[in-house]
């Protein structure tokens, strides 16, 4: 079994995937070969049918997570066993994309004033502010932060891509007295052991707290900070392609999901308040009998 997972991860970094690919295709791998307990080579289409079965019906997995499943086998399949797979056999589940909650500016104000740990509202501030992703705020360094020109580095974002995001000025006074005060060295925010970063998870949990107590009962993830930022700016009329830069997508579809999230209709008028006469004014009006239409006519 060890060596077809080092196999896998050699055929995974020489194409150049990413280290949480790598990591992802290992660990689903690792799952599917102690579920079926014999060597992968022994198995086909049929044996994938099933552990994808075992995974909707028995463990009650979530779309995305049975799809990285998925993904793994047709990986090890196809690529490190060079093994050609029905693939009309094993098709992935079918990705229902539900609009996420959105906080108001309001609601993300109350949370950022009742944040009264420094570092932690350094953290959530920065990524609300820059619209960063979970594992690019736990990564960043002090280095990244560009005063000067008002800018945030992301080094080797989500797909392996670098890019450049706006620095708020408020988010700096706050990042200048968290410098002060805890004096980071490399990381901008330190983890539990020495040298290292801050975990995702410590981050996620920091969020879940403060968002309680601010009295926050919307269902909102620490992902939602970034969602909230692409919204915020496309409400505030900023270009949709500047968005998509300062997010790093790839593909413009991936922002204008952010269409569905902003709102805009606040400002808009439906089109039953521009009929004349209002509905409103003709209530309790009795309508002219037949022949009183005739004699009058």
């Amino acid at each position: 079994m060890s060596n077809i997972i080092e196999r896998l991860r050699e055929d995974i970094q020489l194409r150049g995937l990413s280290k949480n690919t790598e990591e992802e295709y290992i660990n689903r791998v690792n799952v599917f070969l102690h579920w079926a307990g014999k060597p992968a080579e022994d198995m086909d289409e049929q044996d994938i049918r099933q552990f994808l079965k075992y995974l909707i019906n028995e463990r009650q997995l979530s779309v995305s997570s049975v799809n990285i499943h998925n993904s793994a086998l047709r990986f090890l399949y196809a690529v490190t066993l060079n093994r050609n797979l029905n693939y009309r056999q094993i098709p992935r589940l079918k990705q229902i994309r539900r609009l996420p909650g959105i906080l108001t500016k309001e609601e993300i104000g109350n949370i950022f004033e009742a944040c009264d740990n420094l570092k932690h509202r350094a953290i959530l501030m920065t990524i609300y502010g820059s619209g960063l992703r979970l594992s690019e705020i736990a990564k960043l360094k002090v280095s990244d932060i560009d005063s000067k020109s008002m800018r945030i580095f992301v080094n080797q974002g989500k797909g392996g891509k670098d890019r450049y995001s706006i620095l708020s000025q408020t988010n700096l006074e706050v990042l200048r007295d968290y410098w002060k005060k805890f004096r980071p060295k490399e990381w901008l925010f330190e983890g539990v052991a020495p040298g290292g970063h801050i975990s995702k998870r410590a981050v996620q949990d920091a969020f879940k707290k403060w968002k309680r107590i601010a009295n926050i009962e919307k269902p909102a993830s620490i992902h939602t900070l970034r969602h909230c930022f692409a919204s915020h700016l496309l409400e505030a009329d900023t270009n949709l392609f500047h968005i998509k830069k300062l997010l790093g997508h790839t593909h413009i579809q991936s922002t204008t999901f952010y269409l569905h999230l902003a709102n805009f209709d606040a400002n808009l008028k439906s089109p039953l308040d521009s009929l004349t006469p209002n509905p409103k004014k003709r209530r309790g009006r009795k309508p002219k009998k037949k022949s009183e239409v005739l004699v009058h006519a």
